[in-house]
């Protein structure tokens, strides 16, 4: 064999090792570990390193690398020493670095779950843009002058004439004020995170016997949903797991003010393959405030209590486990399907998605409880937020449901949720590990709030959230 020869099979041998290593199990357990890792003081962290890695730490003085057993693969633990960072480092071989690791030590913290049933009421910041409404001239004619000054759907009115909005009433008496003096109306505009300004005239309506611009505005939403945890020494709660967005615009809601009150659950629509179920659920004492709505953000609401809610399961709290301290197999959610009892009933984590970024669907879970599969056909509308706990530590939230299985669905982290309550720093990325399954990719639906009967105001129902009526101005 030629000297050519040799070199071209040995390069090919080396390229099929090579390819072969990166497809290992030992190699991809130390790849899909994301580029940072959190561990909150008092629990450890559990890898398995096997050859050809090692594994060092660049601060003892904050975490410990302990390994009880020696071999090819074994299992190796984290604790924390001290709060603060370290850098954990692996090397092929103990010489090649090939991979880093953060890691933040957090404090200890105890939240106590919810599982509550909760009444929402959101008053979004300025109106919302939910439509254009053609004006009715004396001529016949009709025009939108909103929309030929450029106003699109979804955007938001901040300021009328230099006065902050409060209501959807309050634009529309404005603008007829403004139109019978035969004045200009000046708006202040956000779209997006742009902001700008613009004057249109009013035009008189026919049909109305009103000055108007054209537009359907909607300023407020109202459901029921639930409460997930709150921190008791700090009255932070958070509720949901993901965000509010309106029904005909499909925005982020930006609160303005809102509270939370406790609800009732009075019934349950089954939830079968297709056609996930819902809880209907009532207002109890809307006078009677929980909380304030502060926050209103992809993992959820957040605010402060003002009241505490009756009934907790776990009164004395509950540690906290973050997302590395999570594992495949038996857990439970706290959620309520009769009344105002909270109950407990046994999932399974399938899937485990350990996330660099903030990112809703880090868990995939599937209730096993018989009790659960009978009353409701596994996870319905109205369970976002319901807390999930594993080993006696609270862990994530529901949030979705598969629409092909409601026996399935997601989870996110409580991580995250911690993050945008401000109960732990907020660290951002701009990347995020995704999850793959051997089934291939899930169909979800984003169920908001469920059916909610005795609320202030006239309604309108879009995908179990409901939103107060639009108002044309």
């Amino acid at each position: 064999m030629s000297g050519i020869s040799r070199r071209a099979t040995l390069g090919w041998l080396l390229a099929f090792l090579i390819v072969t290593f990166c497809l290992s199990p030992e190699f991809r357990n130390i790849y899909q570990l994301p580029p940072h890792m959190r561990i909150i003081t008092g629990e450890t962290a559990s890898l398995t390193v096997s050859f050809p890695w090692t594994m060092t730490v660049n601060q003892d003085q904050t975490v410990r690398i302990r390994s009880p057993h020696s071999g090819f693969s074994r299992p190796v633990s984290l604790e924390p020493v001290n709060q603060g960072k370290a850098t954990i480092e692996f090397k092929l071989l103990g010489l090649i670095p090939v991979r880093t690791v953060q890691i933040d030590v957090l404090p200890p913290l105890r939240l106590v779950p919810g599982g509550h049933s909760i009444g929402v009421v959101l008053h979004s910041q300025g109106v919302i843009i939910v439509g254009h409404s053609p004006v009715s001239g004396p001529d016949g004619v009709s025009r939108s002058p909103a929309k030929e000054a450029g106003i699109a759907i979804g955007d938001i009115i901040l300021s009328i004439n230099g006065v902050p909005v409060q209501s959807d009433s309050q634009v529309a008496e404005v603008i007829d004020a403004s139109g019978r003096e035969n004045r200009a109306v000046d708006l202040l505009v956000k779209r997006g995170a742009v902001t700008f300004e613009l004057s249109l005239q009013p035009a008189f309506c026919q049909d109305t016997r009103r000055y108007r611009i054209g537009l359907f505005v909607r300023d407020s939403a109202a459901g029921v949903g639930t409460l997930t945890f709150y921190e008791p020494q700090t009255n932070t709660y958070g509720a949901l797991g993901h965000i509010i967005t309106d029904s005909d615009t499909n925005q982020p809601i930006d609160c303005n003010q809102g509270k939370i009150v406790l609800a009732t659950v009075s019934g349950i629509q089954h939830g079968r393959r297709g056609q996930p179920g819902e809880k209907i659920g009532v207002f109890i004492e809307e006078d009677q405030v929980l909380g304030n709505i502060e926050k209103n953000t992809p993992f959820g609401i957040y605010g402060q209590l003002s009241a505490y809610p009756p009934q907790q399961i776990f009164a004395a709290g509950v540690p906290v486990a973050s997302m590395s301290q999570v594992q495949l197999g038996p857990a439970e959610l706290l959620t309520v399907v009769d009344g105002q009892q909270i109950e407990r009933f046994a999932i399974e984590i399938q899937k485990i998605n350990l996330q660099e970024s903030p990112e809703g669907k880090g868990l995939v879970l599937k209730v096993t409880d018989p009790r659960l599969l009978e009353r409701t056909g596994g996870i319905v509308q109205g369970m976002s937020g319901s807390p999930i706990l594993q080993n006696g530590k609270i862990i994530g939230a529901v949030t979705h449901v598969f629409v092909h299985d409601p026996t399935r669905g997601y989870g996110c982290f409580v991580d995250w949720m911690l993050m945008e309550s401000g109960l732990i720093p907020r660290r951002e990325s701009k990347t995020a590990r995704k999850l793959f399954t051997l089934s291939g990719r899930f169909r979800y639906m984003d169920r908001h709030f469920y059916t909610i009967y005795k609320v202030p105001h006239k309604i309108s129902q879009k995908d179990g959230f409901f939103f107060q009526s639009r108002k044309d101005m």
